[in-house]
């Protein structure tokens, strides 16, 4: 009896083993990990950076108009914060002028492509004309060279963030959107910015925003008084020695 009982002990042990080596090569082989184990098969853009520091950072992309760029550049120079501006090529061609005012002023200047197109769409060398052609056309006027580079739309794949940092680019999306491209009011894009931020965050806003300007005294003040402190992109994240985990923040090597 006792034999027998430690035989169906030692089968029942060798199947639930056999069941869990069984699982972990489907996890494994069906990318099923990337739920399992919080990470992905995927490679991700820069979201956020992993700091405790309270170092944070606010982005304006540019594509379309400069309206309101003024009483943006005004806000920031009176917060005597510095932040980081996307350019579409199309955008700092027609405005070469706020191309240089942005610079003046200490923001730093990263490409939001040539065309604005969906770049998942498009080949590797396509990809490469476009940031190529768009940062050429930034450097033509500030004389600096361009390292970041923002998708249009937020649109991303593989090839996309493989071939930017081939070609020397760091790819940045955004933890924080303050939606004011929807032509929210000033107090609900500052509540938006205000209420998702936390240390390492990257705020998305647009140059030519509705109320853009008028939220961003409020922001930028609030967030100052919490401790927080303002540095373009390239200051706020790792160069070298890092990882990004699968929700796109990225961690300084272990």
């Amino acid at each position: 009896m006792f034999k027998v009982f430690k035989l169906k002990s030692i089968t029942a042990t060798l199947l639930t083993l056999g069941l869990i080596a069984a699982m972990c090569l489907s996890v494994r082989y069906t990318n099923a990990y990337a739920v399992y184990f919080n990470l992905t098969p995927r490679l991700v853009p820069i979201y956020s950076v992993e700091r405790e520091d309270k170092y944070i950072s606010v982005s304006f992309d540019c594509a379309w108009g400069t309206e309101h760029t003024d009483d943006i550049l005004a806000a920031l120079k009176a917060s005597n914060v510095r932040a980081t501006f996307f350019m579409v090529e199309f955008w700092s061609k027609k405005y070469p002028d706020y191309v240089k005012k942005i610079d003046a002023a200490g923001c730093e200047i990263g490409t939001h492509s040539s065309t604005h197109s969906y770049m998942s769409k498009l080949n590797a060398e396509e990809i490469k004309m476009e940031l190529s052609s768009s940062s050429e056309a930034i450097k033509e006027v500030t004389g600096k060279d361009v390292e970041l580079f923002r998708a249009p739309f937020g649109d991303y794949d593989d090839e996309l963030i493989r071939t930017a940092s081939e070609q020397g680019y760091f790819t940045i999306q955004w933890d924080v959107d303050s939606l004011d491209w929807k032509d929210l009011s000033a107090a609900d894009i500052a509540m938006r910015v205000i209420n998702g931020v936390k240390s390492g965050s990257i705020i998305l806003m647009h140059n030519n925003g509705l109320h853009t300007a008028e939220a961003l005294p409020v922001i930028l003040e609030t967030l100052k008084n919490r401790g927080y402190t303002f540095v373009p992109i390239g200051e706020l994240i790792y160069r070298q020695n890092y990882t990004v985990d699968g929700t796109g923040r990225q961690q300084p090597a272990q």
